[in-house]
């Protein structure tokens, strides 16, 4: 839009202003552009004729209201040519891209690629030949459905397996034609007959698709030398609504176990048996009893001693007698908790031969053969003490009650006329000692008597040494005594061997 006036040389105003309005007419300079790329489509295999796969949209920069920015769509090429050439259509005027071909040709598993590119071209005038043009590439993705369901490479598998072993015994191979990345391919097995045990499980390799046959429970030669499974194989996603599984997602797996020579067996195992401690020496604690698994073959078993950690034992290789060779003490530190624990061993005639472990809990019950000890077996007191309760003795028992405390607590006869000290009972197992009168510094010798209350009793006669002390400035000294003692005993020496010496 512009404003026009006519001026005279002099610059004065003639005409005007006057609105000249000036339209400027789109030529066609603007080619189709496709701006939303890359372009990609999906179509299922097997859709119907005239399915739309995706829609290709360009733009034009002319003006809409010419033909300069009419467009059409044209398919310039496709690539791959097969199954047929024109496996798709464009609408020329709205660009939606659609399939022409039959459903039984868009068949993924028989095209050469389930990938197909096409040049797809815009032309603006309308489509006449003096358009300008503009090109894409449209890439459609032939998608798989579960149209094929997976088959055993065979009808018939087969398997050996040593009894007594577990793990992987076969890989189960199949075929499917689906797409590989999908759960139209990917298998699942089943054992549908020939596992009442629970003996065996299947499992899918993630690799390869095959089935994983294992042995979970240990397989016995003896029960059973044979097995036969029958097994099915399907697909993680269901089939489509015309197809079914056939025979071929079926097959059998023959299984062969080979025997094995097996460890004999003991019956029970642990043993227990309980026993008196002390009981004499070749006395017959148990007679084990062994069986071997491998029953067609007709062996024998011998025993022998595994671990007896306190050597009382031994057993008849024979016929499996465990005697004692030595006294069982149940106060031993091989015992706990008053049981004996010792393994034996069942080894077979085989080839080679094969052994068995048993266990043996022998539980020893007490008998009253442990004599009472006293403690402390050492007291000191000063010589000018006022309290006279030298100390308070404790006894203790190995043995169980009843054959520990109460425990009496007896002086031995006094030597002479005065009596020096006497012992009074606390409670069942304390006593306390106390001085009749203060004594003059020395060691002294208390002999002492404790009882324990089995049947028969158990007594210890035993001495408590008391050592009379100087006591100064609540500090005790009892140098005194130890040398007082060692003097006397060498002068007693010396004497004994004045008079002792021969006549010259």
């Amino acid at each position: 839009q512009l404003e026009v006036e006519v001026t005279d040389i002099s610059g004065k105003t003639i005409d005007g202003p006057v609105r000249l309005d000036i339209s400027v007419i789109d030529q066609n300079d603007n080619r189709p552009m496709f701006k939303e790329g890359p372009y990609v489509g999906h179509v299922m295999e097997g859709s119907p004729t005239g399915t739309t796969v995706m829609r290709m949209t360009a733009f034009d920069a002319d003006d809409a209201s010419t033909d300069n920015a009419l467009l059409r769509y044209n398919i310039l090429k496709q690539t791959p040519t097969k199954p047929s050439p024109n496996m798709f259509y464009i609408d020329p005027e709205k660009g939606d891209i659609v399939t022409v071909v039959s459903p039984v040709l868009l068949d993924r598993e028989t095209m050469e690629t389930p990938k197909y590119e096409l040049v797809i071209e815009a032309k603006d005038m309308g489509g006449l030949d003096v358009g300008l043009t503009g090109t894409a590439t449209a890439t459609i993705l032939i998608d798989d459905k579960n149209d094929h369901p997976p088959e055993f490479t065979k009808k018939e598998f087969q398997a050996t397996v040593k009894e007594g072993v577990t793990g992987v015994i076969v890989n189960l191979t199949v075929g499917d034609r689906d797409d590989p990345a999908t759960g139209a391919w990917r298998a699942v097995y089943t054992i549908i007959n020939g596992n009442p045990g629970q003996s065996f499980e299947i499992h899918t390799n993630p690799q390869t698709n095959e089935g994983m046959l294992s042995v979970v429970k240990p397989l016995d030669y003896e029960i059973s030398a044979f097995h036969t499974l029958l097994i099915k194989v399907e697909n993680e996603d269901p089939l489509i609504p015309d197809i079914a599984y056939g025979p071929s997602s079926t097959a059998t797996v023959q299984i062969t176990v080979e025997d094995v020579n097996e460890g004999p067996v003991f019956h029970p195992n642990p043993m227990t048996v309980t026993k008196q401690e002390n009981i004499p020496i070749g006395s017959v604690v148990l007679t084990v009893n062994a069986t071997d698994p491998d029953t067609l073959q007709h062996q024998t078993i011998r025993f022998s001693v595994y671990k007896d950690p306190a050597g009382w034992l031994e057993i008849n290789p024979t016929n499996g007698t465990i005697g004692t060779t030595a006294v069982l003490d149940r106060e031993s530190p091989y015992v706990q908790n008053n049981v004996y624990t010792a393994l034996f061993l069942a080894i077979d005639s085989g080839n080679p031969p094969a052994t068995g472990t048993g266990t043996l809990h022998i539980t020893l019950e007490d008998v009253n053969d442990n004599i009472p000890s006293l403690y402390p077996t050492l007291a000191k007191v000063c010589d000018d003490a006022k309290d006279l309760r030298v100390v308070v003795l404790g006894a203790s028992d190995k043995d169980l009650h009843p054959n520990t405390d109460p425990f009496k607590f007896e002086l031995s006869k006094q030597s002479g006329p005065e009596k020096l000290w006497r012992i009074t009972k606390l409670n069942n197992t304390h006593a306390q000692v106390i001085l009749l009168q203060n004594l003059k510094k020395a060691n002294y010798n208390i002999p002492i008597s404790v009882t324990d209350s089995g049947k028969p009793p158990l007594t210890n006669n035993t001495e408590l040494k008391l050592q009379v002390c100087s006591c100064k400035k609540s500090k005790m000294d009892c140098s005194a005594t130890d040398a007082l003692h060692i003097s006397m005993t060498l002068i007693l020496l010396s004497l004994f061997s004045l008079f002792c010496k021969s006549p010259p």
